[in-house]
């Protein structure tokens, strides 16, 4: 396994050189039926540093995969803005120049993408575990999306109930959060849910962050679980309030060009290892989010978990306002889907 560390690197063999030997191999007749045929891989996240939880899977991902193809497959590790910003990395993935990658999806290519976002659809950890586990109602719609777009999604990457982390005030409810502009992803509709909850909102890329909370251009941020605020911005936040607008979770995909580019057995190897990386973090998911509870609040930050009534107000607001929104934006057959299995309030 190769770890890069600036997007200046590149894999030792690119694609393009392993087709170009393969074929003068054929051309020569020196290729034999059956034998192996080497790979090299480019994985990639578009958040999460080398030692953070997502850092660590694309680094045991890599690993099962080099480990179980006994070196057929080499693969070459990039981090969170080693490649450009999330949508940029998004981008290269679905062009093929990112093979495989943990990404937290962008909807510039497919507006349905955005139906990962839908808020409120879960409001406990049980059922968020059943409809994103594999053949859960959530996983199914997500795998249909990618595939449109031309990836090969192997299941998500769990991380839990997202919430507002802010300075100098906070909000429990949605006559507290008038006054209060917090950041959110800048894809749909997070701006959207937000401003259902009653916060005014800036759609920033994740990298610009960190300075936009310093210089006051917003109040807080709205897009994570908390490990990232804690992680990246506690030095900056005061408040962390569990809102569970949105149920947290990355998505372990391939460009499918590059699976179909693998042999067999080679892509049984890629299949296997994604799935083993995705339940460890579907058994480990919860435990980590509650850790990271503890150390925010060891670090200073003061955490709120909102009861039912407090989060069945906020998820009533959001629903009926940016359901409607996505009816027109990702289609009613999906949002027919969603409406059957979301959580009754």
């Amino acid at each position: 396994m190769t770890i890069k560390n600036n997007s200046t690197s590149t894999p030792a063999f690119t694609k393009r050189r392993i087709r170009s030997l393969l074929t003068g191999l054929v051309a020569t007749g020196v290729l034999m039926a059956g034998s192996a045929q080497a790979a090299s891989l480019k994985m990639a996240t578009d958040s999460g540093a080398k030692g953070s939880p997502a850092g660590d899977t694309l680094e045991r991902w890599a690993e099962l995969i080099e480990t179980n193809s006994n070196g057929d497959i080499d693969v070459n590790v990039f981090y969170q803005n080693e490649l450009g910003s999330q949508n940029e990395v998004f981008d290269l993935h679905v062009a093929g120049d990112v093979d495989v990658m943990l990404n937290w999806p962008m909807t510039s290519y497919d507006k349905r993408i955005g139906v990962i976002y839908t808020p409120y659809m879960t409001l406990t950890w049980d059922e968020a575990i059943k409809a994103y586990s594999p053949g859960g109602w959530i996983n199914n719609m997500l795998g249909g999306i990618y595939s449109d777009i031309g990836l090969k999604f192997f299941g998500p990457w769990p991380e839990g109930f997202n919430g507002v982390a802010t300075k100098g005030k906070y909000a429990t409810n949605i006559a507290e959060a008038d006054g209060l502009k917090v950041r959110t992803m800048t894809v749909f509709p997070a701006p959207q849910t937000m401003q259902a909850l009653g916060y005014q909102t800036a759609a920033i890329d994740w990298g610009e962050v960190y300075t936009s909370l310093q210089t006051g251009v917003v109040d807080g941020e709205a897009g994570n679980v908390i490990y990232w605020d804690y992680e990246y911005f506690r030095d900056l936040l005061d408040y962390y309030v569990r809102s569970k607008h949105f149920f947290m979770t990355g998505v372990l995909s391939m460009n499918q060009e590059s699976f179909e580019e693998l042999n067999e057995a080679q892509q049984k190897i890629v299949t296997d290892a994604a799935n083993e990386v995705m339940m460890t973090q579907f058994k480990n998911a919860q435990k980590q989010d509650e850790h990271y509870v503890v150390e925010a609040e060891k670090a200073g930050m003061k955490y709120f978990e909102l009861s039912d009534e407090q989060i069945k107000e906020f998820a009533r607001a959001a629903r009926e306002k940016v359901w409607p929104l996505m009816d027109q934006e990702i289609g009613s057959e999906i949002m027919d889907t969603i409406r059957a299995n979301a959580t009754k309030l």
